[in-house]
């Protein structure tokens, strides 16, 4: 069985993909287990028929008193006929960089953790009914108007959805950002605490030490001197205060030739030297 690119089989050839695109989707067989590779996060709102997703890990089946939200990545749909002869369902896709405006501008703080499941059911009700109305009504309008007022419904439709489920759509919405750190960041991250000059980790990140400061500064708005000397120092000071080694000990291991220039750096930060902090 062909695996289907999803959004992309919906869209026309050699147009871009907008951030937010609704499709109406309908049929009349029914479909087992075809494989899916979805490549936005998407809204299935079922209207008449049966669903069924099975993802890595789990599985989810609603029928039209349902919908689904469901995380972008690769799962099979099984799209079952009721007793009406047609299975229909509006699609509703939206990029993440969609989402990540939007939590930025109605939500306050990041959870500390997320919720791992790739899918939110939502039970359908008039709100949504009439939601779903308005889409229909506004489907061949102009697309630079189309483009303009799909952003706002998604908005009004996440908006309803925080407010009746609250905290835990809230929850979901932020585990389905992807947060992948760059090979940049993470060979920096992964040499914070070594004793590598800028020059040496420059060389790691395929760089010039003058193209790395600048791709430095981007990514973190601080020279790389100072920020790796402040983790560092920081770092050192955790070490000294269990007081299970001393300056001497440690100095090489946070890229300092010699113990005089790590004392004097250390005092300047903390104001103490490393031999009072033990």
């Amino acid at each position: 069985m062909p695996i289907e690119n999803i959004p992309e089989i919906y869209i026309k050839k050699n147009s871009i993909t907008p951030d937010v695109f609704v499709f109406d989707f309908k049929m009349t067989n029914d479909v087992v287990k075809s494989k899916i590779n979805l490549s936005m996060n998407m809204f299935s709102f079922l209207q008449v028929g049966k669903k069924q997703v099975h993802f890595a890990d789990t599985s989810v089946a609603v029928n039209k008193k349902q919908s689904l939200l469901i995380k972008k990545g690769n799962c099979l749909w099984t799209e079952l006929l009721d007793t009406e002869d047609i299975y229909y369902c509006k699609l509703l896709f939206f990029s993440e960089k969609k989402l990540t405006e939007f939590l930025n501008k109605h939500t306050t703080h990041i959870p500390s953790s997320k919720n791992e499941t790739p899918y939110f059911i939502i039970e359908n009700d008039s709100y949504i009914t009439s939601f779903l109305n308005s889409l229909s009504t506004i489907g061949n309008a102009p697309a630079i108007f189309m483009e303009n007022l799909l952003s706002v419904k998604f908005e009004e439709i996440m908006l309803y959805l925080i407010y009746k489920y609250g905290r835990t759509f809230e929850l979901y919405l932020h585990s389905l950002i992807v947060e992948e750190i760059s090979p940049f960041k993470k060979t920096i991250e992964n040499n914070i605490y070594s004793n590598l000059k800028l020059e040496e980790i420059a060389f790691l990140c395929n760089m010039s030490i003058s193209t790395f400061k600048r791709h430095f500064i981007t990514e973190y708005n601080v020279s790389p001197g100072k920020w790796l000397q402040d983790k560092r120092l920081q770092k050192a000071k955790e070490i000294l205060q269990k007081g299970k080694q001393t300056p001497s000990d440690i100095y090489l291991d946070f890229g300092y030739n010699n113990l005089s220039n790590f004392s004097t750096a250390f005092k300047n930060k903390f104001g103490i030297s490393p031999k009072e902090i033990m």
